[in-house]
């Protein structure tokens, strides 16, 4: 399931509300909904946020987590196994019948006791091996589910590279390689044990020189 323009949507109310549950030192209560209605600068244009959670800000995960956490302690009472990450969510279930009634009472509950909107186009039910979750993908190996790298992941992964390496984007070749390692570190760290093939792979691009045709080729090859 996604949650559509999660940060745009978010109804201050419910949420002051939620926080009200636990918090009960009314100053607190009232510097966070100060900072909610601070406004954002977008472009150099200032703009209300009256309305939403200021994106980028250093408590909008945490106010959205507690948000969201109303919908994790739903899915428990429930008996429900599932992973939320942020506004992205997984809920597992034995059949496609059940997984049908089991999203049009999520998406009821989301809609209407907390007042965020589900994005249709972006939630599917579907069986694991068909899903993209947080950039990887599932298969069945032995009776056990097993994560893999989504090919829509490595497709962009591509895209990057190719851009990074352009002669034509007028970088010098110090610059490229700076930006090529940066590219990695983040890859590497965010795909840990998937990404070896990529780490070395770029490493041999950089000492010989290779065409980035090659480095398609291998990327091809190996996977």
């Amino acid at each position: 399931m996604d949650l559509e323009k999660f940060f745009d949507t978010v109804n201050q109310s419910k949420l002051i509300e939620v926080l009200g549950r636990t918090v009960k030192d009314g100053r607190v209560i009232s510097l966070i909904h100060k900072y909610l209605n601070a406004g954002v600068v977008v472009r150099d244009k200032f703009e209300t946020t009256d309305a939403v959670v200021p994106q980028g800000g250093p408590l909008s995960p945490l106010l959205s987590n507690i948000m969201l956490n109303e919908l994790d302690k739903e899915l428990e009472a429930r008996g429900h196994r599932f992973v939320r990450y942020a506004d992205d969510l997984v809920i597992f279930c034995k059949s496609k019948r059940s997984a049908e009634r089991t999203l049009i009472a999520t998406t009821r509950f989301i809609e209407n006791k907390l007042f965020l909107k589900v994005n249709k186009e972006k939630t599917t039910v579907d069986y694991i091996s068909k899903i993209k979750f947080l950039g990887y993908s599932f298969y069945i190996r032995k009776g056990e589910a097993r994560l893999r790298i989504h090919p829509k992941s490595v497709a962009r992964m591509k895209e990057r590279i190719k851009m990074l390496t352009s002669r034509s984007n007028g970088w010098g070749n110090e610059r490229r390689k700076l930006a090529l390692k940066q590219f990695i570190i983040g890859w590497v760290n965010y795909y840990n044990q998937f990404s070896i093939t990529l780490k070395i792979l770029i490493s041999i691009f950089l000492k010989n020189n290779l065409t980035l045709n090659s480095v398609f080729f291998f990327l091809k090859f190996t996977n």
